[in-house]
């Protein structure tokens, strides 16, 4: 990138970070949109007064040409992205920084990593994009480990292979977002996956979250596309057979996908591609109450039409992203096809939109929408802001689920009630809590809620705390998910140990045994560290 560095401690590279002054200028404006008593800006702690643990461990001489320590890569590569990484990055607190961070150039180097590390007794994070928001890149070592090295993996990218007859295309695990979608752009064709990290993100972490995608109904999870996954494990090489679809046991992708790096390095998959769509529709549906808009969203999921947009806003959503102005909730509605016309999609869920009392807002277009094109701005821009919520002092968490239509009015009622509640608990002031819809199913929303909140600067990280247990607590008492796309990581153990059954517990420590008999891959995600 032209010698241009990401930023160590939050989103973007380090020329995209702005001043103290120019937060100070934003503050009015941001202030009002959030309805929210700002701080005096503070500025990130600069990189060369950062606390950084001295290295436990001394880079092999096997392993030199491929491995670094400098500060900028061990910092960079010590956190994810989640609020309380950013907070943690932003004070210049990286206790949890790797001793190294390993760059390997082709698999060769990642079966050589694995076993140096097996063998010393270090845990291996595999790292993607680093945009993880549940704690999943923590280099944080095991029991009775020496310490932890982050392998980036964004040299192992590229378009490796590509079958048009079959709109496949093999690449490499490292690529992101905008690297995959312009290699395939030249051939005309798009994976169409774009989770709100796309910037960053890579396919390799995209099949390792089972991160959701630009699709709101039917393909919704990178899995929808994965035909073949390969990965490196310490006890030797995972590659499924490519065939579009096998009922023959249970899946090695399905496995896979989801693993979050404790089964080994995936590097590089062949994935389902198609035509780049020709043809587009999409609409603003506004809606006098949210739950009325939840109902006919229920109704459009199963109505068969499959609109490849269909996020529900809450009132309060729609005025934060500038897309409403805070009176109604708000449908952003769309269609889309590589093939055929989809004006007569469009007009159908209209009709039905109408016949839940919604009442189209704003023009269709392809970009130049009202409603719709703020809140697409909003949503591609909104963890650019989060940095500078953290500089003014306002907390900023998401919780994002999934649980089936007749239980979600209540459901709803319950979280929104408990976040606020927790909030003016902790927080001694009023924040904001909100709702959208991400994704929807014939037989459930995907709800992704909002809270922002005033902190108080040096006990962020407790207040955060507070209100993510209590939220989380809700979602497993209710019966919901504790995540529908951002994966388990460290956050969400606890939860998640709610939620699996107890035998497949049992079953995915085995196959970790198996895979990992070292126990060194990302130790403390998904399944507790073992000695």
């Amino acid at each position: 990138m032209h010698g241009r560095r990401r930023k160590h401690w939050g989103w973007g590279f380090e020329d995209q970070q702005p001043t103290a002054g120019q937060v100070r200028a934003a503050a009015p404006f941001l202030g009002e949109r959030l309805a929210i008593e700002l701080g005096e800006p503070e500025e990130p702690v600069a990189l060369s007064e950062a606390t950084l643990p001295a290295p436990r461990l001394e880079i092999p001489r096997s392993l030199q040409e491929i491995c670094a320590d400098d500060a900028h890569s061990r910092a960079s590569h010590a956190l994810g992205k989640s609020y309380a990484d950013v907070v943690r990055g932003f004070r210049g607190r990286f206790e949890s920084a790797p001793d190294f961070v390993a760059r390997p150039r082709e698999e060769s180097d990642v079966e050589r990593l694995l076993e140096w590390c097996s063998a010393e007794a270090v845990a291996a994070i595999p790292y993607g994009g680093g945009t993880s928001v549940v704690g999943g890149i923590t280099p944080e070592p095991g029991p009775s480990q020496n310490g932890a090295i982050s392998i980036d993996l964004a040299a192992l990218d590229g378009l490796i292979e590509l079958d048009e007859v079959s709109r496949s295309a093999r690449i490499g695990a490292g690529a992101s977002g905008p690297a995959l979608e312009a290699a395939l752009a030249g051939h005309g064709l798009t994976l169409r996956h774009f989770p709100q990290s796309f910037e960053y993100s890579t396919l390799g972490g995209w099949i390792a979250t089972r991160a959701g995608g630009h699709f709101a109904t039917v393909w919704t999870h990178i899995e929808d596309f994965l035909e073949s996954a390969r990965a490196i494990t310490p006890s030797g090489v995972w590659e499924s057979r490519r065939v579009p679809g096998s009922g023959a046991g249970p899946s090695p992708d399905r496995l896979l996908a989801g693993s979050e790096g404790i089964l080994g390095v995936i590097t590089s998959a062949w994935v389902r591609v198609q035509p780049r769509p020709g043809h587009r529709a999409s609409a603003g549906v506004g809606f006098d109450d949210f739950i009325a808009g939840a109902e006919c969203v229920r109704a459009l999921s199963q109505s068969g039409l499959n609109p490849s947009n269909c996020r529900l806003l809450d009132a309060g959503e729609a005025e934060l992203t500038l897309a409403g102005d805070g009176s109604q909730a708000l449908l952003v509605l769309g269609f889309e096809s590589t093939d055929h016309p989809v004006e007569g999609q469009l007009a159908r869920a209209l009709e039905i939109c109408a016949e839940h009392g919604g009442a189209r807002s704003g023009r269709r277009g392809d970009g130049g929408e009202d409603a719709v094109g703020a809140w697409r701005s909003a949503f591609l821009g909104a963890p650019y802001l989060r940095d500078q919520l953290v500089a003014l002092g306002v907390i900023s968490e998401t919780f994002e689920t999934a649980i089936t239509w007749e239980r979600f009015p209540r459901f709803h009622e319950l979280v929104m009630e408990t976040a606020r509640e927790t909030v003016r608990e902790v927080c001694g002031a009023e924040g904001r809590v909100h709702c959208r819809f991400t994704h929807v199913y014939p037989d459930g929303p995907a709800p992704y809620f909002t809270v922002l909140a005033p902190a108080r600067r040096g006990q962020e990280l407790d207040q955060w705390g507070a209100v993510k247990r209590a939220v989380s607590d809700v979602l497993i008492e209710q019966g919901a998910t504790i995540t529908h796309h951002h994966a388990v990581g460290r956050d969400h153990r606890p939860w998640y140990e709610r939620q699996r059954p107890e035998p497949f517990a049992h079953a995915l420590r085995a196959a970790k045994g198996a895979l990992d008999p070292a126990g060194v891959m990302n130790p403390g995600v998904l399944l507790e560290a073992r000695p």
